[in-house]
């Protein structure tokens, strides 16, 4: 478990997410594997493929800790971007909260990029049903 959110910590996790296939990784923050909570630190690298998609159960909250990170919002009926936003650390949007059901994906813009990620209820993988392809 950890207590505190370090400089340490991030740059491990960038590492993680610079020798992965998928250039991002992940750090589970829960206190157990009983805990019903998502709370995890995200580390994502330029060029990381995130699907456009949605949690139909639960809305979603990103801080981003370093780096940025474009936010795009999609309309399923158009399959087009309707807002699209940056977070920063020390900029005009530092986080955003994801409403329950909204189409979305993100997109790292410079490397070292992580985030601290948050969702209700247990892990649910997304579904094909729930990837929005254009």
């Amino acid at each position: 478990m950890v207590d505190k959110i370090t400089q340490a910590i991030l740059d491990e996790l960038t590492a993680k997410a610079k020798e992965s296939p998928r250039l991002r990784m992940n750090m589970d923050l829960r206190d157990s594997e009983t805990d019903q909570s998502q709370r995890m630190l995200n580390a994502i690298e330029p060029g990381s493929v995130l699907p456009i998609h949605r949690h139909q159960k639960t809305s979603e909250t990103m801080v981003c800790l370093r780096g940025r990170l474009q936010v795009e919002f999609y309309d399923e009926l158009e399959r087009m971007c309707t807002e699209s936003f940056v977070i920063e650390p020390g900029g005009a949007n530092v986080a955003v909260s994801i409403p329950m059901g909204q189409w979305h994906t993100v997109h790292a813009l410079e490397s070292g990029t992580c985030i601290l990620e948050m969702k209700n209820g247990g892990y649910e993988p997304i579904g094909s049903e729930d990837i929005l392809s254009l």
